[in-house]
Protein backbone atom coordinates (compact mmCIF):
# COMPACT_ATOMS: atom_id res chain seq x y z
CA UNK A 1 0.00 0.00 0.00
CA UNK A 2 1.43 3.66 -1.33
CA UNK A 3 2.06 5.53 2.08
CA UNK A 4 -0.03 8.69 1.86
CA UNK A 5 1.66 11.91 1.19
CA UNK A 6 1.66 14.22 4.36
CA UNK A 7 -0.58 17.30 4.46
CA UNK A 8 0.07 20.94 3.90
CA UNK A 9 -0.49 22.82 7.25
CA UNK A 10 -3.66 24.70 6.63
CA UNK A 11 -1.60 28.23 6.97
CA UNK A 12 0.69 26.97 4.20
CA UNK A 13 -2.17 26.63 2.09
CA UNK A 14 -3.45 30.05 2.76
CA UNK A 15 -0.20 32.18 2.61
CA UNK A 16 0.59 30.30 -0.86
CA UNK A 17 -2.91 31.11 -1.89
CA UNK A 18 -2.52 34.75 -0.84
CA UNK A 19 0.62 35.10 -2.54
CA UNK A 20 -1.04 33.71 -5.70
CA UNK A 21 -3.58 35.97 -5.32
CA UNK A 22 -1.52 39.08 -5.06
CA UNK A 23 0.70 37.88 -7.79
CA UNK A 24 -2.36 37.80 -9.94
CA UNK A 25 -3.73 40.88 -8.65
CA UNK A 26 -0.70 42.93 -9.44
CA UNK A 27 -0.38 41.99 -13.36
CA UNK A 28 -1.00 44.74 -15.59
CA UNK A 29 -4.04 45.06 -17.71
CA UNK A 30 -3.09 44.95 -21.30
CA UNK A 31 -3.25 48.68 -22.50
CA UNK A 32 -6.07 49.79 -24.13
CA UNK A 33 -5.80 50.47 -28.14
CA UNK A 34 -4.80 53.79 -29.32
CA UNK A 35 -6.54 55.14 -32.38
CA UNK A 36 -5.10 56.90 -35.63
CA UNK A 37 -8.52 58.39 -37.02
CA UNK A 38 -7.51 60.22 -40.72
CA UNK A 39 -9.81 62.29 -41.99
CA UNK A 40 -9.52 63.61 -45.84
CA UNK A 41 -11.37 66.65 -46.73
CA UNK A 42 -13.40 66.29 -50.36
CA UNK A 43 -11.43 63.04 -50.98
CA UNK A 44 -14.14 60.98 -53.52
CA UNK A 45 -14.65 57.55 -53.76
CA UNK A 46 -12.27 57.37 -56.69
CA UNK A 47 -9.60 59.36 -55.55
CA UNK A 48 -7.25 56.59 -54.18
CA UNK A 49 -5.45 53.44 -56.27
CA UNK A 50 -7.54 50.86 -54.07
CA UNK A 51 -10.48 52.21 -55.08
CA UNK A 52 -9.72 52.19 -58.42
CA UNK A 53 -7.48 55.44 -59.06
CA UNK A 54 -4.86 55.28 -62.16
CA UNK A 55 -3.71 58.50 -62.67
CA UNK A 56 -2.60 59.52 -58.99
CA UNK A 57 -0.19 57.58 -56.23
CA UNK A 58 -1.52 56.83 -53.33
CA UNK A 59 1.24 53.78 -52.19
CA UNK A 60 0.78 53.75 -48.55
CA UNK A 61 -3.32 54.31 -48.00
CA UNK A 62 -3.20 51.29 -50.85
CA UNK A 63 -0.96 49.48 -48.43
CA UNK A 64 -3.32 49.71 -45.70
CA UNK A 65 -5.76 49.12 -47.64
CA UNK A 66 -4.22 45.64 -48.45
CA UNK A 67 -3.22 45.14 -44.90
CA UNK A 68 -6.87 45.46 -43.23
CA UNK A 69 -10.66 46.01 -44.53
CA UNK A 70 -12.12 48.14 -47.16
CA UNK A 71 -15.56 49.30 -47.41
CA UNK A 72 -17.29 49.52 -50.32
CA UNK A 73 -20.81 51.11 -48.96
CA UNK A 74 -19.45 53.85 -46.41
CA UNK A 75 -21.41 57.13 -46.15
CA UNK A 76 -19.79 60.22 -44.48
CA UNK A 77 -21.92 61.86 -41.77
CA UNK A 78 -22.86 64.88 -44.47
CA UNK A 79 -22.50 65.94 -47.94
CA UNK A 80 -20.72 69.20 -46.50
CA UNK A 81 -17.88 70.01 -43.94
CA UNK A 82 -19.20 70.88 -40.71
CA UNK A 83 -22.32 68.70 -40.54
CA UNK A 84 -19.98 65.90 -41.08
CA UNK A 85 -17.88 66.20 -38.60
CA UNK A 86 -20.37 66.84 -36.06
CA UNK A 87 -22.20 63.31 -37.08
CA UNK A 88 -18.57 61.30 -36.82
CA UNK A 89 -18.28 63.29 -33.03
CA UNK A 90 -21.57 62.54 -31.76
CA UNK A 91 -22.63 59.52 -32.78
CA UNK A 92 -26.20 61.04 -34.15
CA UNK A 93 -26.85 61.26 -37.72
CA UNK A 94 -28.02 64.71 -39.75
CA UNK A 95 -31.35 64.28 -38.52
CA UNK A 96 -31.08 64.37 -34.49
CA UNK A 97 -27.26 65.89 -34.96
CA UNK A 98 -27.07 69.86 -33.39
CA UNK A 99 -24.90 70.95 -36.84
CA UNK A 100 -26.78 70.34 -39.93
CA UNK A 101 -24.90 72.24 -42.33
CA UNK A 102 -21.89 74.73 -43.14
CA UNK A 103 -23.33 77.84 -41.21
CA UNK A 104 -20.68 80.60 -40.07
CA UNK A 105 -21.56 83.86 -37.51
CA UNK A 106 -20.40 87.23 -38.79
CA UNK A 107 -17.74 88.83 -37.22
CA UNK A 108 -16.66 85.50 -36.10
CA UNK A 109 -13.65 83.08 -37.12
CA UNK A 110 -14.75 80.04 -37.00
CA UNK A 111 -18.38 78.07 -37.61
CA UNK A 112 -21.69 77.55 -35.45
CA UNK A 113 -20.46 75.99 -32.23
CA UNK A 114 -22.07 72.91 -30.89
CA UNK A 115 -23.35 73.62 -27.09
CA UNK A 116 -21.47 71.91 -24.26
CA UNK A 117 -21.35 68.44 -24.07
CA UNK A 118 -22.70 67.71 -27.64
CA UNK A 119 -19.28 65.79 -28.98
CA UNK A 120 -19.92 62.82 -26.79
CA UNK A 121 -16.99 60.97 -28.61
CA UNK A 122 -14.14 62.66 -27.85
CA UNK A 123 -15.63 63.78 -23.88
CA UNK A 124 -15.92 59.66 -23.78
CA UNK A 125 -12.84 59.11 -24.58
CA UNK A 126 -11.15 61.68 -22.01
CA UNK A 127 -13.21 59.93 -19.31
CA UNK A 128 -12.07 56.62 -20.41
CA UNK A 129 -8.42 57.77 -19.59
CA UNK A 130 -7.92 58.54 -23.28
CA UNK A 131 -4.88 61.68 -23.89
CA UNK A 132 -7.39 63.36 -27.14
CA UNK A 133 -5.24 65.21 -29.62
CA UNK A 134 -6.92 66.36 -32.93
CA UNK A 135 -5.17 67.87 -35.75
CA UNK A 136 -6.00 69.63 -38.95
CA UNK A 137 -9.66 71.23 -39.60
CA UNK A 138 -12.02 71.96 -36.86
CA UNK A 139 -15.41 74.39 -38.12
CA UNK A 140 -17.49 73.19 -35.06
CA UNK A 141 -17.08 76.78 -32.78
CA UNK A 142 -14.41 78.97 -32.51
CA UNK A 143 -11.86 79.12 -29.81
CA UNK A 144 -14.19 81.14 -27.49
CA UNK A 145 -16.95 79.10 -27.81
CA UNK A 146 -18.60 75.98 -26.20
CA UNK A 147 -17.41 74.52 -29.87
CA UNK A 148 -14.18 74.83 -28.84
CA UNK A 149 -12.29 71.53 -28.99
CA UNK A 150 -10.70 72.01 -25.58
CA UNK A 151 -14.40 72.63 -24.20
CA UNK A 152 -15.52 69.16 -26.24
CA UNK A 153 -13.00 66.49 -24.57
CA UNK A 154 -10.08 67.40 -26.74
CA UNK A 155 -6.49 68.00 -24.64
CA UNK A 156 -4.94 69.55 -27.57
CA UNK A 157 -5.86 70.89 -30.91
CA UNK A 158 -3.60 72.38 -33.94
CA UNK A 159 -4.55 73.63 -37.06
CA UNK A 160 -7.16 75.61 -38.73
CA UNK A 161 -10.44 76.67 -36.55
CA UNK A 162 -12.33 77.95 -39.21
CA UNK A 163 -13.37 75.61 -42.04
CA UNK A 164 -12.95 79.10 -44.36
CA UNK A 165 -9.65 79.97 -43.06
CA UNK A 166 -8.76 76.76 -44.17
CA UNK A 167 -9.19 78.06 -48.19
CA UNK A 168 -5.30 79.08 -47.97
CA UNK A 169 -2.77 76.35 -47.66
CA UNK A 170 -0.38 79.27 -46.92
CA UNK A 171 -2.04 81.26 -43.83
CA UNK A 172 -0.30 83.63 -41.25
CA UNK A 173 -1.21 81.68 -38.53
CA UNK A 174 -2.59 78.40 -37.16
CA UNK A 175 -4.58 77.85 -33.89
CA UNK A 176 -2.34 75.85 -31.26
CA UNK A 177 -5.37 74.86 -28.65
CA UNK A 178 -6.73 78.75 -27.78
CA UNK A 179 -3.40 80.42 -28.68
CA UNK A 180 -2.46 81.62 -32.20
CA UNK A 181 0.67 79.57 -33.77
CA UNK A 182 2.37 82.43 -36.89
CA UNK A 183 3.41 81.10 -40.31
CA UNK A 184 6.03 82.96 -41.77
CA UNK A 185 3.84 83.37 -44.71
CA UNK A 186 2.72 87.06 -46.43
CA UNK A 187 -1.27 87.90 -45.97
CA UNK A 188 -2.94 86.43 -49.38
CA UNK A 189 -6.53 86.37 -49.75
CA UNK A 190 -7.69 82.60 -50.21
CA UNK A 191 -10.05 84.17 -53.04
CA UNK A 192 -8.14 85.80 -56.05
CA UNK A 193 -8.35 86.40 -59.96
CA UNK A 194 -5.17 86.78 -61.69
CA UNK A 195 -4.97 90.57 -62.94
CA UNK A 196 -5.71 91.64 -66.11
CA UNK A 197 -2.80 91.93 -68.67
CA UNK A 198 -0.95 88.93 -66.66
CA UNK A 199 0.37 85.60 -68.52
CA UNK A 200 -1.84 82.98 -67.08
CA UNK A 201 1.16 80.04 -68.92
CA UNK A 202 3.63 81.61 -66.89
CA UNK A 203 4.76 79.75 -63.44
CA UNK A 204 5.98 83.83 -62.40
CA UNK A 205 2.33 84.86 -62.80
CA UNK A 206 1.05 82.42 -59.72
CA UNK A 207 4.11 83.31 -57.84
CA UNK A 208 2.47 85.81 -55.61
CA UNK A 209 -0.03 83.04 -54.85
CA UNK A 210 2.24 81.27 -52.78
CA UNK A 211 3.72 81.38 -49.10
CA UNK A 212 7.18 80.02 -47.46
CA UNK A 213 5.08 77.26 -44.92
CA UNK A 214 2.84 74.62 -46.37
CA UNK A 215 0.29 74.73 -43.58
CA UNK A 216 -0.88 70.85 -44.18
CA UNK A 217 3.22 70.02 -43.90
CA UNK A 218 3.38 71.41 -39.96
CA UNK A 219 -0.11 70.31 -38.80
CA UNK A 220 1.47 66.52 -39.84
CA UNK A 221 4.18 66.93 -38.16
CA UNK A 222 3.04 68.13 -34.97
CA UNK A 223 0.24 64.97 -35.32
CA UNK A 224 3.75 63.12 -35.44
CA UNK A 225 5.15 64.91 -32.26
CA UNK A 226 1.60 64.11 -30.61
CA UNK A 227 2.27 60.74 -30.73
CA UNK A 228 5.59 60.56 -29.89
CA UNK A 229 4.58 62.28 -26.57
CA UNK A 230 1.99 59.84 -25.92
CA UNK A 231 3.65 56.75 -26.89
CA UNK A 232 3.13 55.15 -23.29
CA UNK A 233 -0.92 55.80 -22.80
CA UNK A 234 -3.48 55.31 -24.94
CA UNK A 235 -4.50 58.25 -26.91
CA UNK A 236 -6.78 58.84 -30.09
CA UNK A 237 -5.12 61.30 -32.70
CA UNK A 238 -7.69 62.56 -34.92
CA UNK A 239 -6.25 64.03 -37.91
CA UNK A 240 -8.92 65.87 -40.52
CA UNK A 241 -6.33 66.93 -43.17
CA UNK A 242 -7.66 69.73 -45.36
CA UNK A 243 -6.11 68.18 -48.13
CA UNK A 244 -7.47 67.95 -51.08
CA UNK A 245 -9.98 70.74 -50.27
CA UNK A 246 -9.55 73.42 -52.97
CA UNK A 247 -7.57 75.83 -53.20
CA UNK A 248 -5.17 73.99 -55.38
CA UNK A 249 -2.01 74.93 -53.10
CA UNK A 250 0.91 72.39 -52.99
CA UNK A 251 5.08 72.83 -52.68
CA UNK A 252 7.48 72.68 -55.73
CA UNK A 253 8.73 69.60 -54.70
CA UNK A 254 5.32 67.86 -55.11
CA UNK A 255 4.17 69.27 -58.11
CA UNK A 256 7.10 68.29 -60.04
CA UNK A 257 6.12 64.99 -59.81
CA UNK A 258 3.28 65.26 -62.21
CA UNK A 259 3.88 68.27 -63.70
CA UNK A 260 3.84 67.65 -67.61
CA UNK A 261 1.76 64.63 -67.37
CA UNK A 262 -1.67 65.92 -67.95
CA UNK A 263 -3.19 67.88 -70.66
CA UNK A 264 -3.39 71.24 -68.77
CA UNK A 265 -5.87 74.72 -68.94
CA UNK A 266 -4.68 77.37 -66.36
CA UNK A 267 -7.46 78.25 -64.21
CA UNK A 268 -7.03 81.94 -63.34
CA UNK A 269 -9.39 82.06 -60.55
CA UNK A 270 -12.74 82.80 -62.04
CA UNK A 271 -15.10 80.85 -60.01
CA UNK A 272 -13.47 81.27 -56.53
CA UNK A 273 -10.20 80.43 -54.45
CA UNK A 274 -6.74 80.73 -56.02
CA UNK A 275 -5.38 80.65 -59.22
CA UNK A 276 -3.11 77.79 -60.54
CA UNK A 277 -1.25 76.92 -63.64
CA UNK A 278 -1.38 73.29 -63.11
CA UNK A 279 -4.65 72.16 -62.04
CA UNK A 280 -4.39 68.81 -62.83
CA UNK A 281 -1.31 68.39 -61.78
CA UNK A 282 -1.75 70.44 -58.34
CA UNK A 283 -4.50 67.81 -57.35
CA UNK A 284 -2.89 64.83 -57.94
CA UNK A 285 0.48 66.29 -56.04
CA UNK A 286 -1.61 67.27 -53.31
CA UNK A 287 -3.07 64.07 -52.52
CA UNK A 288 0.47 62.41 -52.80
CA UNK A 289 2.18 64.35 -50.62
CA UNK A 290 -0.98 64.05 -48.09
CA UNK A 291 -0.15 60.01 -48.56
CA UNK A 292 3.47 60.48 -48.15
CA UNK A 293 2.08 62.23 -44.32
CA UNK A 294 0.40 59.54 -43.73
CA UNK A 295 2.99 56.89 -44.41
CA UNK A 296 4.87 59.03 -41.99
CA UNK A 297 2.11 58.68 -39.34
CA UNK A 298 1.78 54.60 -39.84
CA UNK A 299 5.83 54.39 -39.92
CA UNK A 300 5.97 56.22 -36.45
CA UNK A 301 3.88 54.06 -35.00
CA UNK A 302 5.25 50.87 -36.08
CA UNK A 303 8.93 52.47 -35.09
CA UNK A 304 7.35 52.94 -31.69
CA UNK A 305 6.51 49.45 -31.56
CA UNK A 306 2.31 50.42 -31.27
CA UNK A 307 1.36 48.89 -34.45
CA UNK A 308 -0.65 46.03 -33.05
CA UNK A 309 -2.43 48.07 -30.59
CA UNK A 310 -3.12 50.96 -32.82
CA UNK A 311 -6.01 50.92 -34.87
CA UNK A 312 -6.00 52.95 -37.83
CA UNK A 313 -9.37 54.34 -39.68
CA UNK A 314 -8.96 56.08 -43.21
CA UNK A 315 -11.50 58.26 -44.91
CA UNK A 316 -13.09 61.31 -46.45
CA UNK A 317 -15.98 63.92 -45.12
CA UNK A 318 -17.53 64.07 -47.82
CA UNK A 319 -17.35 63.74 -51.59
CA UNK A 320 -15.41 65.29 -54.27
CA UNK A 321 -16.88 68.64 -56.18
CA UNK A 322 -19.42 68.26 -58.53
CA UNK A 323 -19.02 71.36 -60.34
CA UNK A 324 -15.92 72.66 -61.62
CA UNK A 325 -15.35 75.29 -58.94
CA UNK A 326 -11.81 76.98 -58.15
CA UNK A 327 -10.02 74.56 -60.53
CA UNK A 328 -10.98 71.85 -59.69
CA UNK A 329 -10.49 68.60 -62.56
CA UNK A 330 -14.00 67.69 -62.49
CA UNK A 331 -14.13 64.22 -64.15
CA UNK A 332 -10.72 64.08 -65.25
CA UNK A 333 -9.70 61.79 -62.63
CA UNK A 334 -13.09 60.25 -62.10
CA UNK A 335 -12.56 60.76 -58.21
CA UNK A 336 -16.89 60.36 -57.52
CA UNK A 337 -16.07 56.63 -58.74
CA UNK A 338 -18.43 56.54 -61.36
CA UNK A 339 -21.18 57.77 -58.83
CA UNK A 340 -23.55 60.36 -59.69
CA UNK A 341 -22.97 63.91 -57.87
CA UNK A 342 -20.89 65.31 -55.74
CA UNK A 343 -19.99 66.99 -52.39
CA UNK A 344 -23.29 68.99 -51.50
CA UNK A 345 -25.72 66.66 -53.48
CA UNK A 346 -28.08 63.56 -52.27
CA UNK A 347 -26.90 61.34 -55.00
CA UNK A 348 -23.90 59.09 -54.06
CA UNK A 349 -21.22 61.05 -55.47
CA UNK A 350 -21.68 62.93 -52.04
CA UNK A 351 -21.82 61.09 -49.59
CA UNK A 352 -20.20 57.36 -50.46
CA UNK A 353 -16.42 57.50 -49.48
CA UNK A 354 -13.58 55.49 -49.20
CA UNK A 355 -12.94 53.71 -46.09
CA UNK A 356 -10.24 51.58 -44.48
CA UNK A 357 -9.87 50.42 -41.57
CA UNK A 358 -6.38 48.54 -40.02
CA UNK A 359 -5.96 46.94 -37.24
CA UNK A 360 -2.75 44.17 -36.96
CA UNK A 361 -3.44 40.64 -35.76
CA UNK A 362 -7.19 41.37 -34.92
CA UNK A 363 -8.66 42.52 -38.74
CA UNK A 364 -8.03 40.74 -41.77
CA UNK A 365 -5.09 41.52 -44.43
CA UNK A 366 -7.18 42.41 -47.83
CA UNK A 367 -10.41 42.24 -46.74
CA UNK A 368 -13.75 43.80 -48.40
CA UNK A 369 -16.89 44.57 -46.72
CA UNK A 370 -20.09 45.95 -48.55
CA UNK A 371 -21.87 46.57 -45.23
CA UNK A 372 -23.43 49.80 -45.36
CA UNK A 373 -21.98 51.81 -42.69
CA UNK A 374 -22.26 55.70 -41.35
CA UNK A 375 -19.85 58.05 -39.87
CA UNK A 376 -22.38 57.62 -36.43
CA UNK A 377 -21.77 54.71 -36.46
CA UNK A 378 -17.77 55.25 -35.69
CA UNK A 379 -18.74 56.15 -32.26
CA UNK A 380 -20.11 52.72 -30.90
CA UNK A 381 -17.58 50.40 -33.02
CA UNK A 382 -14.16 52.16 -32.00
CA UNK A 383 -15.56 51.76 -28.56
CA UNK A 384 -16.63 47.98 -28.62
CA UNK A 385 -13.09 47.78 -30.36
CA UNK A 386 -11.40 49.14 -27.34
CA UNK A 387 -13.28 46.96 -25.16
CA UNK A 388 -15.53 49.65 -23.63
CA UNK A 389 -18.51 49.12 -25.57
CA UNK A 390 -20.76 49.39 -22.04
CA UNK A 391 -19.64 53.05 -22.02
CA UNK A 392 -21.76 53.51 -25.09
CA UNK A 393 -24.47 56.36 -24.55
CA UNK A 394 -28.14 54.84 -25.14
CA UNK A 395 -29.53 57.60 -27.13
CA UNK A 396 -27.37 56.90 -30.45
CA UNK A 397 -28.20 56.55 -33.62
CA UNK A 398 -24.77 54.83 -34.79
CA UNK A 399 -24.43 50.53 -35.09
CA UNK A 400 -21.55 48.94 -33.93
CA UNK A 401 -19.98 47.24 -37.08
CA UNK A 402 -16.79 45.82 -34.95
CA UNK A 403 -18.09 42.17 -35.61
CA UNK A 404 -17.70 43.01 -39.24
CA UNK A 405 -14.50 44.35 -38.59
CA UNK A 406 -13.58 41.31 -36.91
CA UNK A 407 -14.73 38.70 -39.47
CA UNK A 408 -18.50 38.02 -37.87
CA UNK A 409 -21.81 38.27 -38.95
CA UNK A 410 -24.56 41.03 -38.21
CA UNK A 411 -27.46 42.31 -39.20
CA UNK A 412 -27.69 44.64 -42.28
CA UNK A 413 -28.27 48.40 -41.60
CA UNK A 414 -31.72 49.08 -41.07
CA UNK A 415 -31.62 52.05 -42.57
CA UNK A 416 -29.30 55.66 -43.20
CA UNK A 417 -31.07 59.01 -43.25
CA UNK A 418 -29.32 62.13 -44.16
CA UNK A 419 -30.49 65.46 -44.36
CA UNK A 420 -29.64 69.46 -45.06
CA UNK A 421 -32.02 71.88 -46.24
CA UNK A 422 -33.48 71.60 -49.08
CA UNK A 423 -32.76 68.19 -49.00
CA UNK A 424 -32.98 64.77 -47.41
CA UNK A 425 -32.40 60.79 -48.43
CA UNK A 426 -32.90 57.91 -46.66
CA UNK A 427 -31.81 54.26 -48.00
CA UNK A 428 -33.32 51.14 -46.83
CA UNK A 429 -31.73 47.96 -48.25
CA UNK A 430 -30.53 48.52 -51.96
CA UNK A 431 -33.28 51.24 -52.19
CA UNK A 432 -32.80 54.86 -52.02
CA UNK A 433 -35.27 57.90 -51.60
CA UNK A 434 -34.20 61.14 -52.61
CA UNK A 435 -36.07 64.34 -51.81
CA UNK A 436 -34.57 66.87 -54.29
CA UNK A 437 -36.37 69.89 -52.57
CA UNK A 438 -38.16 70.43 -49.08
CA UNK A 439 -38.31 73.79 -49.24
CA UNK A 440 -42.13 74.10 -49.80
CA UNK A 441 -44.80 71.60 -49.62
CA UNK A 442 -45.51 69.37 -46.13
CA UNK A 443 -46.50 66.60 -45.43
CA UNK A 444 -48.21 67.97 -42.00
CA UNK A 445 -50.18 70.41 -43.72
CA UNK A 446 -51.77 71.04 -46.95
CA UNK A 447 -49.38 72.39 -49.45
CA UNK A 448 -47.98 70.68 -52.41
CA UNK A 449 -46.65 66.95 -51.22
CA UNK A 450 -42.69 66.97 -51.81
CA UNK A 451 -41.44 65.14 -54.84
CA UNK A 452 -39.50 61.98 -53.89
CA UNK A 453 -37.14 60.17 -56.40
CA UNK A 454 -36.37 56.26 -55.77
CA UNK A 455 -33.36 54.23 -56.93
CA UNK A 456 -32.43 50.60 -57.03
CA UNK A 457 -28.77 50.63 -56.00
CA UNK A 458 -28.16 46.78 -56.79
CA UNK A 459 -29.10 47.58 -60.20
CA UNK A 460 -28.58 51.19 -60.63
CA UNK A 461 -25.87 52.44 -58.57
CA UNK A 462 -25.87 55.47 -60.73
CA UNK A 463 -28.50 56.52 -59.81
CA UNK A 464 -29.78 57.40 -63.61
CA UNK A 465 -33.01 55.95 -63.35
CA UNK A 466 -36.05 57.04 -60.87
CA UNK A 467 -38.47 53.95 -60.54
CA UNK A 468 -40.86 55.97 -57.89
CA UNK A 469 -43.58 55.55 -60.32
CA UNK A 470 -42.69 51.97 -60.08
CA UNK A 471 -43.17 51.32 -56.24
CA UNK A 472 -45.62 53.64 -54.66
CA UNK A 473 -45.62 50.74 -51.31
CA UNK A 474 -41.63 51.14 -51.42
CA UNK A 475 -41.75 55.28 -51.71
CA UNK A 476 -44.24 55.41 -48.57
CA UNK A 477 -41.94 52.80 -46.30
CA UNK A 478 -39.17 54.99 -46.91
CA UNK A 479 -40.87 58.10 -47.01
CA UNK A 480 -42.23 56.85 -43.27
CA UNK A 481 -38.46 56.22 -42.51
CA UNK A 482 -37.41 59.61 -42.88
CA UNK A 483 -40.14 61.47 -41.62
CA UNK A 484 -39.91 59.63 -37.96
CA UNK A 485 -35.93 60.41 -38.34
CA UNK A 486 -36.04 64.09 -39.09
CA UNK A 487 -36.76 66.21 -35.41
CA UNK A 488 -37.02 70.08 -35.53
CA UNK A 489 -34.25 72.36 -35.52
CA UNK A 490 -34.62 75.48 -35.31
CA UNK A 491 -31.32 76.22 -36.90
CA UNK A 492 -31.95 74.31 -39.54
CA UNK A 493 -34.99 73.72 -40.98
CA UNK A 494 -36.73 71.41 -43.52
CA UNK A 495 -39.93 73.32 -44.06
CA UNK A 496 -42.05 70.00 -45.24
CA UNK A 497 -41.14 67.87 -42.49
CA UNK A 498 -41.35 70.62 -40.39
CA UNK A 499 -45.08 72.09 -40.81
CA UNK A 500 -43.96 74.74 -43.15
CA UNK A 501 -45.31 75.38 -46.36
CA UNK A 502 -43.25 78.48 -47.70
CA UNK A 503 -39.69 78.52 -48.75
CA UNK A 504 -37.80 79.68 -45.97
CA UNK A 505 -33.79 80.37 -46.75
CA UNK A 506 -30.89 78.32 -44.86
CA UNK A 507 -29.26 80.37 -42.23
CA UNK A 508 -25.64 80.30 -42.74
CA UNK A 509 -23.25 83.15 -44.56
CA UNK A 510 -22.61 83.35 -48.65
CA UNK A 511 -19.29 81.57 -48.52
CA UNK A 512 -18.01 78.58 -50.52
CA UNK A 513 -17.87 75.18 -48.52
Amino acid sequence: MTPRKPLLPLAVIIVASLIGHRSSAAEPAPPRPNIVFLLTDDLGYGDLGCYGQTKIRTPNLDRLAAEGMRFTQHYAGSNVCAPSRCVLMSGLHPGHAYIRENRGLPDHEGQEPVPPGALQFPLTLKRLGYTVGGFGKWGLGSVQSTGSPLEQGFDRFFGYNCQWKAHNYYPTYLWDNDRKFPLNNPNIAAHQKLPPGVDPNLPASYAPYFGRVYSADVIAQKAREFVEANRDKPFWLYFPTTVPHLGLEVPEDSLREYEGKFPEKPYEGGRGYLPQRTPRAAYAAMITRMDREIGRIVQLVKRLGLEERTIFVFTSDNGPPAIESGGFPVGFFNSAGGLRGGKADFYEGGFRVPCIVRWKGRIAAGATSGRVTGFEDWFPTLLELIGEKAATPKKLDGISFAPTLLGKQQPPRPFLYREMLPCACVRVGDWKLVWPHLGKGSFRGTGQRPRAELYDLAKDPRETTDVAADHPQIVAKLEQVGRQQHVKSDLFPLPAFDGVTVDRPPKKAGKPN
